[in-house]
């Protein structure tokens, strides 16, 4: 099979963008690249909590199964279901998080993109593909 001669369209560097440009575009992106993990580790921060609260749950039933009602009671009243920051459960420090900052970081570099390099993706990685690939060896085409 034939290589194509060019990455597809959406991954060439529109007409006219310089290569300092498409370093920026690419740094922003990945920018939001690394607050999408950031946001995955605080989704998971959010569901291990409240996993851990259950879990605390089940102790106190265990403790006052086992005749500890009152240290059931105390760890019950103190521990289960309590805020994680002054007047906030998990969710909504997630919340808060994708409408103060991950949501308002998406919409910018969406524009920045639409804005310079007609909203095409990854063109970085594109020209560092181009780079590092054995042009014309299997495992390295250019396109699926």
């Amino acid at each position: 099979m034939h290589e194509q001669s060019t990455p597809d369209e959406e991954h060439q560097d529109p007409p006219g963008v310089d290569d300092a440009t498409i370093e920026a575009v690419g740094r922003l992106t990945e920018a939001l690249e690394t607050v999408e993990r950031a946001r995955g580790h605080l989704y998971s921060f959010h569901q291990l909590s409240g996993e851990a609260d259950f879990k605390i749950g089940d102790a106190v039933d265990q403790l006052r199964a086992a005749g500890h009602t009152e240290l059931a009671d105390s760890l019950s009243r103190r521990i289960v279901g309590r805020n994680v920051l002054p007047g906030r459960w998990t969710f909504q420090v997630v919340e808060e998080y994708d409408d103060g900052y991950w949501q308002p970081l998406r919409d910018a570099e969406r524009e920045v993109r639409d804005e310079l390099v007609e909203g095409r993706r990854h063109l970085a990685e594109s020209q560092l593909k181009e780079e590092r690939r054995t042009h014309g060896h299997p495992g390295h085409a250019r396109r699926p």
